[in-house]
């Protein structure tokens, strides 16, 4: 039986994050993870640039049902110190829209830039390794798995969502806090593409690869971004955005010219007596196939001088304020982050230890805590990973 100070279940960014911490400070650490590869996320996320950080972090860009949970762990290990350790590698990155920090090559420096911490930390990275059970006798955890047996005094579970099965998602981490009697909340898919309704998507279809600014909006949230139409509904980053927030029955509102006061814009030009048709005049903002599917033909093609006041207002309401009932989402296969999970009211935000089971901790994804779109998430798995390595 292989024995250590630590295990941690997920070699992620907020597993191999805190496993860095962790041997820092000294601690055995061995970190488990049934896939052939560290870090498979971090490949991927970005466009395989890896979106790791945003200049703008805060506690109001995360969703969770204990809403101030984040904020220990964010005001502790912020961007900032990430960045630092960033510069110390070298590593070259630039910034885009809202913040969004990316490496300029490849996400596999990110990647490259953890292993190495580890090694200098004395950290253990076991991979192609499933565990079978896990028992907690006194103050031990035992591990069972298909490489022999592993005990350890503090185990932290990083084994992230459901979001992208292909790559190893698995609801591993809400087993094992329902095994020691913690709550998970209901998880849904996050930052996920929306479908519509049969007869929106027969109607809409045939927009898929038009991309437009909007303002989307529900209830709770609007976001400004750009939308993109798909074979199957929405997608872009606005949408995304909302995905987070939206609930099935919902309907959700899209300003489709978030730049422009279509009914002012109209009036003027009526009052300069141009005699172009609508469809001309609003073809300057929005793609043509989008305009033939919003608006009826009889009406694109009558002169502007031709129409009335009271259309003039009715066209801006509905294009500013379009509304419309998705069916549901691309679920968890396209989603990148899962809304929900392991319940932050039973996990102390300094250590991230679980308030009922002594020595079991949990960090980045698996927590009810979900970023927006834009390096969110990874600094919620630096931050969170980072205060649990000071503890385990």
């Amino acid at each position: 039986m292989t024995e250590s100070d630590v295990i941690i279940i997920g070699a992620g960014a907020s597993g191999l994050m805190c496993a860095i911490e962790a041997g820092k400070r000294g601690r055995q650490v061995i970190v488990l993870d049934h896939a052939n590869k560290a870090g498979k996320k971090i490949l991927m996320s970005g466009g395989g640039r890896c979106n790791f950080t945003n200049y703008s972090i805060e506690p109001d860009n995360f969703i969770s049902n204990n809403p101030h949970f984040c904020k220990s762990a964010l005001s502790r290990y912020t961007q900032w110190d990430f960045l630092a350790l960033i510069s110390r590698y070298q590593i070259p990155y630039h910034v885009r829209e809202h913040g969004q920090l990316f490496c300029n090559d490849s996400a596999k420096d990110i990647r490259t830039m953890l292993l190495s911490e580890c090694i200098n930390a004395g950290v253990k990275v076991q991979l192609n390794t499933s565990i079978d059970n896990i028992a907690l006798n006194t103050d031990r955890f035992y591990l069972n798995t298909n490489q022999g047996s592993f005990k350890s005094r503090s185990l932290v579970i990083a084994t992230g969502g459901l979001s992208i099965p292909k790559m190893g998602a698995t609801p591993f981490g809400y087993k094992i806090a329902e095994q020691f009697g913690i709550p998970v909340i209901p998880t849904r898919p996050g930052l996920v593409p929306l479908t519509l309704q049969l007869e929106d998507k027969e109607q809409f279809s045939a927009l898929s690869g038009i991309a437009t600014p909007c303002i989307i909006s529900n209830k709770q949230y609007s976001f400004k971004e750009n939308m993109l139409f798909t074979h199957r509904g929405l997608s872009g980053p606005a949408v995304l955005q909302i995905s987070s927030y939206w609930h099935k029955g919902e309907e959700i509102t899209i300003d489709l010219l978030p730049v422009l006061n279509l009914d002012s814009e109209l009036k003027l030009k009526r009052q300069g007596k141009i005699k172009s048709s609508l469809k001309t005049i609003l073809e300057a903002y929005l793609p043509k196939r989008l305009l033939n599917c919003l608006l009826p033909e009889e009406l694109l093609t009558i002169s502007l001088q031709d129409i009335s006041d009271r259309q003039v207002v009715l066209i801006a309401d509905h294009l500013h304020n379009w509304t419309i009932k998705p069916n549901g989402t691309e679920g968890y296969r396209t989603a990148e982050v899962t809304v929900g999970g392991v319940d932050c009211e039973s996990i102390s935000s300094k250590t991230m230890e679980s308030k009922q089971v002594s020595g079991l901790y949990f960090i980045g994804e698996v927590l009810d805590v979900t970023g927006w779109l834009g390096g969110y998430n990874f600094q919620w798995a630096w931050s969170s990973a980072w205060c649990a390595g000071q503890f385990v």
